[in-house]
Parts: structure tokens; C-alpha cells; sequence
């Protein structure tokens, strides 16, 4: 007993003192407030994670860093935060992978259709060396890669019909991500693939200009989708990170003790919202359902991979080694 006592003490005395350097660290430190922007509404895993690591910064900086949240694309589509990232209008942002994979190309590979056939063979590629490497190659175009949250796995919805064949697809006006893998891949599949912002894309389901759109669960049931899309197929066709992703301007300006704290906090609350989707997704289904969405879980899955075999050909070499890589990490 007097052991275990004497452990907790010093493991207490460890922590206080821990603790007590921090304060330290952050005592003479001017205050900040960064900019954190995304353009999914406040019920998306993209605002979880925006929260999390709000409350993780501000904890462990004493307050010095201030994180201001700016949610449902009032500072711009993804495309322009990126941008102002790079010249220090807007300071960071939660983005999908596939507007960053514009500046940097070789992000794009995590884009391919059905290279990953799990949530947890992702985050294997994503949180090891692969993963980094792709981040770290951010700089070259003046933005900071911190961690990968989560879009998750995308699936089909239309308003015309059930969709289990990549035939059933024929002609359909699919948006997608402005980004030539999701464009090719959608052609390769049949349909007419529109490449268009998001915040393009509600008001088009709205009007009735496209057809259909491809997201993860959460997307869809957050935006409310059953309004506009009567079918869902559960396709699973790609998972998509999200990125931490913070321009070098506002990135420089912070003293390296900060820097390591807001990295720790978006690690930690990229893997938070990956919980919290996991959790969520059957409850979101059943919502889906319930409003009156007719979902197919069980599509041709075959014949969905058959389909899309010319977009790895087309793109393969042009990833450099990094899709054999992760093809080898999945093995």
C-alpha cells in the first residue's frame, strides 16, 4: 500500500511539474488567434474535430492560442482557403484531400478507387511514413500539413433511380470533386461526371442541374440529402482524408513550443472525429432511412472495381512509387 502510494505521489508530482513547464513555456507569449476555416456545417465531423482541437490548444497554451472557428464556407470554398492559407488571409483550415491534392499532385493517390479496403488500412498508410511524407510535402507550396482527419468512405445518391451496376450509372450528371481522379473515375463508371465546388453543388441538387453527388454517410445526412436524393448505394468507392492544413505564414509565426502543441492537437482530434463517424454511421443510416431514402447496401461490387481498373492505368506511374508502397503496406 505505502508503495502504491508513494507511485501515485510521484506520478502526481511528474504531472504537476509537467504541467507547471508548460505554463512556463507559454508565460511570456503574446496572445493569438488563428483562423481555422471549413465549409461543411456544424453537425459535419469536419466541426467535431474543429472543436476538439479548439479546446486542446486552448487547454495547453494556457490560452496564449486562441483558435476562432468558421464553419458552413463563410470564408471561402476549399480551393479559396487553401489560397489564402498560402498568402496569410486565412490561417488553417479542415480540407478534403482532394482540393489539396490540386497543389500538391501526388495526394491524389489516396483518391484512387478502392485502393483501401477499410477505415483501419487507411489509417495504418496515413498516420506512418507514407502518410508524413505526403504532408511534408506541403511546404513546397507554402502550407503546413499537420494530420489527416477524416471525410471517410464516399457513396453514391441520385434522384432517378437505384443504382447497383456501374450500367445503372449511364448518363447520369454526377457532381464530383474538383479533382481529374474523381472526374475520370466517375466517366470510366458512366456517368457524367460535373466537377463543382460543394457549395455549388446544394444548390444544384436544389435546382435539379445535376442529378446526383458521392459522399461519405456523414455528409449526407448532415446537408440533409434525402430532401433532394431518393436512392443511396453504399459503393464505398474511395476514402478520403481530410487535412489538418495551415499556411507557412501563420505557421511561422508561432514559437516551436506552440507549433508542437497545435501538431499533438490535430493528430488528437483528427483521431477523435474518426471515432465519433465510426460510431455514428449506423444511427446515420437509419435517419437516412427513415426520411424516406432507399439505400442498397449490397451493389456489384465486381463489377464497380472492373469498371474503374483504366483509372489505376492512367494514373499510376504518375504517383511515383507511392501507390506500390501503399499496395505493399496493405498486403
Amino acid at each position: 500500500m505505502k508503495t502504491f502510494a508513494r507511485s501515485t505521489l510521484a506520478l502526481g508530482i511528474s504531472l504537476a511539474l509537467v504541467s507547471a513547464a508548460n505554463a512556463a513555456d507559454f508565460a511570456d507569449m503574446d496572445p493569438i488567434t488563428l483562423r481555422l476555416a471549413h465549409v461543411v456545417n456544424e453537425q459535419d465531423g469536419f466541426h467535431i474535430a474543429a472543436t476538439k482541437f479548439e479546446e486542446l490548444v486552448e487547454a495547453r497554451t494556457e490560452g496564449k492560442v486562441g483558435i476562432e472557428i468558421f464553419p458552413n464556407a463563410t470564408l471561402g470554398d476549399e480551393r479559396t482557403l487553401l489560397e489564402g492559407m498560402q498568402i496569410g488571409t486565412v490561417d488553417m483550415g479542415l480540407i478534403t484531400n482532394g482540393p489539396v491534392a490540386n497543389f500538391v499532385e501526388e495526394m491524389a493517390v489516396f483518391e484512387l478507387p478502392f485502393l483501401f479496403p477499410s477505415p483501419e488500412a487507411a489509417y495504418e498508410v496515413l498516420d506512418g511514413p507514407i502518410g508524413q511524407e505526403l504532408l511534408d510535402k506541403l511546404a513546397d507550396v507554402n502550407l503546413k500539413g499537420m494530420a489527416y482527419a477524416e471525410r471517410g468512405f464516399r457513396n453514391l445518391t441520385n434522384s432517378e433511380r437505384a443504382i447497383n451496376t456501374p450500367e445503372d450509372l449511364d448518363g447520369l450528371r454526377i457532381r464530383v470533386m474538383e479533382n481529374p481522379v474523381y472526374t475520370d473515375t466517375f466517366r470510366e463508371l458512366g456517368a457524367n461526371a460535373i466537377p463543382m465546388a460543394w457549395t455549388e453543388a446544394l444548390t444544384a441538387m436544389q435546382q435539379g442541374t445535376i442529378d446526383g453527388q458521392e459522399n461519405p454517410v456523414n455528409v449526407i445526412h448532415s446537408f440533409n440529402l434525402d430532401e433532394t436524393q431518393n436512392y443511396m448505394t453504399l459503393s464505398r468507392h474511395t476514402y478520403a482524408p481530410a487535412i489538418f492544413v495551415m499556411g507557412m505564414p501563420a505557421w511561422n509565426q508561432l514559437p516551436e513550443h506552440a507549433q508542437e502543441v497545435l501538431l499533438e492537437a490535430a493528430q488528437e482530434a483528427a483521431e477523435h472525429e474518426r471515432q465519433v463517424n465510426a460510431e455514428m454511421e449506423s444511427e446515420q443510416l437509419q435517419a437516412l432511412r427513415d426520411a424516406g431514402m432507399e439505400i442498397n447496401e449490397t451493389p456489384d461490387m465486381e463489377a464497380f472495381q472492373a469498371a474503374v481498373a483504366p483509372v489505376y492505368e492512367k494514373y499510376g506511374e504518375q504517383f511515383g512509387d507511392y501507390l506500390p508502397r501503399i499496395q505493399e503496406a496493405l498486403k
